[in-house]
């Protein structure tokens, strides 16, 4: 069973992440990224309840909330499910080359790694489009950080596609790879463009 490198501090996971271990990694890092992103998002929800001024939405806002604490814990257990994904993958890259089963271990476990990646972008996705609710109609003294929240949920799509992508780049079976890499595709498309409008949209009330 993987390490859950969460239980750490911020500074041993940063330090753990800046060493020669294999894990955590980019997906590690993506998925915490996607917490902290939907955690700010959240922070809007929780700024939002109580108020007067918001109380037409308030019913909605709890709601999202709750959607919100789920996405947290599922994002931040992605990052032990990463390195648990990565260590059939590791130990089949220490297959010797001339054994008859190498290439068939090395495929499945490629496929294993590609999962969490695809979760976490799953997860991210979710996560935006909760946080568009939170800019649209949550508090304005806290709009920013619904901006800060997309912002860190895009970096963490598009940190955990690569993760998708570069496995799916030595797959064998090359039908499985592009149907992989489309759905991949697809989020970040709809996604990233997402995130960017939420981004905007708070950076108009600066202007």
């Amino acid at each position: 069973m993987a390490v859950d490198f969460t239980l750490d501090s911020c500074r041993e996971f940063v330090e753990v992440l800046a060493s020669n271990a294999p894990v955590p990694g980019g997906g590690g890092a993506a998925a915490l990224v996607g917490a902290i992103g939907t955690a700010l998002g959240n922070m809007v929800g929780s700024l939002t309840v109580g108020k007067k001024k918001y109380a037409a939405v308030e019913a909605e806002i709890i709601a999202l909330k709750a959607k919100c604490d789920d996405l947290q814990k599922q994002l931040l257990d992605q990052v032990p499910a990463d390195a648990e994904g990565f260590e059939p993958l590791a130990k089949a890259y220490g297959i010797p080359k001339d054994d008859p089963n190498r290439e068939k271990v090395l495929e499945e476990a490629t496929l294993v790694a590609c999962r969490v990646p695809m979760k976490i972008m799953a997860l991210c996705c979710e996560a935006i489009e909760a946080i568009a609710v939170f800019a649209e109609k949550g508090s304005r003294l806290a709009v920013s950080d619904a901006g800060c929240g997309a912002v860190c949920c895009k970096a963490a799509l598009q940190a955990a596609s690569l993760n998708v992508f570069i496995n799916t780049k030595s797959l064998k079976n090359r039908e499985t790879a592009e149907k992989l890499n489309a759905e991949a595709n697809g989020m970040l498309d709809k996604y990233c463009a997402m995130a960017d409008d939420i981004f905007a949209s708070v950076r108009a009330n600066f202007d």
